[in-house]
């Protein structure tokens, strides 16, 4: 997967799963990991950002990056958003997650990815390895 160019300025949305996975991997890798009750510390823009997994997702498919002067597909960027967080807590757990609706996969994927994000000694290399290679599964659960 060719590496995408990493800006928090940026209002360029991936509508993508793997190329979400990959910005937040890149966002984690600036911003550092942060565990705790404080999800956000120092100064600027970037550090302001969410500094945990499922929080670099959301953040890449758009929360807090969107601009007036552009037009998203939203319900496409939603769905890759949510199949970023399908990919990324199955690579967690080497094994499928299945729920018997939408909103409780969403449930479960976010659970997995912050029991997860939340352990001890738990790292930003950690994290962006994690969603580098969930994006790489992707790549091949495709063809």
């Amino acid at each position: 997967m060719p590496r995408i160019y990493y800006s928090p300025e940026s209002v360029v949305i991936p509508g993508d799963f793997a190329a979400i996975l990959e910005w937040a991997a890149c966002h984690i890798e600036q911003v550092g990991l942060h565990q705790g009750a404080r999800l956000y510390a120092g100064p600027g823009r970037t550090a302001t950002l969410p500094r945990w997994p499922r929080g670099a997702i959301n953040v890449a498919a758009g929360e807090g990056r969107q601009s007036a002067r552009h037009s998203y597909d939203w319900s496409t960027i939603h769905r890759a958003r949510d199949e970023a967080y399908r990919a990324f807590a199955e690579h967690l757990t080497a094994r499928p997650l299945d729920a018997d609706t939408p909103e409780n996969a969403r449930r479960l994927h976010r659970d997995v990815m912050d029991q997860w994000s939340a352990d001890p000694g738990r790292t930003a290399e950690h994290a962006a390895q994690g969603l580098r290679a969930a994006a790489g599964h992707a790549d091949h659960s495709l063809f």
